[in-house]
């Protein structure tokens, strides 16, 4: 006995056999994952405190991972470089993003175009660690602290120049903030190279910046500078005379850089479910832990709901800060 099919009988149980041939190919590969090496994109070049983090976690990852992860910098614009390259690049859980707060949730209000929608087409998986800022003038500066700084500053007749390491990096938008709080007009100054912006302050070119901690205590330690506030929650273990701007009488000046690293929108659920438990892991490690720490990074190591949670509040305050400085870039 012979039996007939018809052609669109036929197609179907084509496709039925095709769909599970692939679902059982994906299963396959999640299972397996990772068994090649995973690629962590870092937005800033060889030698920053980003790349510092980024190479330090990527040791631990492979340890937690058992395959190798290997750190590319495709630095530029802030980081929004290397974002845009991970939300439109492969969604297979080999390719992904340490950013900081800037790409994610500064860029998308103070840049017409950066080419990528963080909260679309990128997925948080583990805040690691965070970075606070110190408030740095040069030695001729009459300020000895915060409050005198902010008397300083709104005494000036004209504008405050405050130096930044770009525009639309944490550090500008805290100097906004800074003069919401000390009620004076500030006129950023941005500098595209860190050395440029470090030798202005110690020349009394501007009148302040707001530089990372671990960058702070170098030229704080080394005589070139002073450093009235950090914007930490309490005193760094690298800076322990600094105090913070809360007990200085300026509680709101609380912000700091935090980094995540992200996987693209639809990377499966059972590789991004797994990347951030390592992820998370690897900055749990006491060896790792102490290296950023004495980098001068604060590390958390959250999980996907808590680092989630934590863009979700942080974003709006950002976007208010942008809002009132009427600024609005192009890249």
């Amino acid at each position: 006995m012979f039996f007939s099919f018809k052609p669109r009988r036929l197609a179907i149980y084509a496709g039925i056999a095709v769909a599970l041939g692939t679902a059982a190919a994906g299963a396959y590969a999640q299972a397996k994952y990772p068994d090649h090496p995973v690629r962590l994109q870092v937005g800033f070049a060889p030698g920053t405190g980003p790349d510092i983090l980024a190479r330090t976690l990527a040791k631990g990852m492979a340890a937690q991972l058992g395959q190798q992860v290997v750190v590319e910098n495709r630095s530029g614009a802030g980081g929004q470089i290397a974002a845009a390259y991970v939300a439109k690049g492969p969604k297979d859980g080999y390719n992904l993003l340490l950013a900081d707060v800037s790409a994610i949730s500064i860029a998308p209000f103070a840049f017409s175009k950066i080419g990528y929608e963080p909260a679309k087409e990128l997925v948080p998986l583990s805040e690691v660690a965070k970075t606070d800022f110190v408030l740095v003038v040069p030695n001729s500066s009459p300020a000895k602290d915060a409050p005198g700084f902010m008397k300083m500053a709104a005494g000036k007749g004209g504008k405050v120049d405050f130096g930044t390491f770009g525009a639309g990096s944490p550090g500008h938008f805290g100097a906004v903030i800074l003069g919401q709080l000390g009620s004076f007009p500030l006129e950023a100054v941005h500098y595209r190279q860190t050395g440029d912006a470090v030798t202005a302050t110690i020349a009394g070119q501007i009148d302040g910046i707001l530089m990372s901690t671990p960058l702070a205590m170098a030229q704080i330690k080394g005589g070139k500078v002073k450093g009235l506030a950090t914007t930490a929650p309490k005193r760094s273990p690298l800076l322990p005379e600094v105090a913070t701007f809360a007990e200085q009488g300026y509680p709101k000046a609380d912000f700091s850089a935090w980094f995540a690293v992200f996987a693209p929108t639809g990377t499966p659920e059972p590789v991004m479910k797994l990347l951030s438990e390592k992820v998370a892991a690897s900055v749990r490690d006491p060896e790792i832990q102490k290296t950023l720490v004495e980098a001068g990074f604060s590390v958390t190591g959250t999980s996907r709901d808590e680092v989630a949670r934590m863009i979700a509040a942080d974003t709006p305050r950002w976007k208010a800060v942008v809002d009132a400085s009427g600024f609005r870039g192009d890249n």
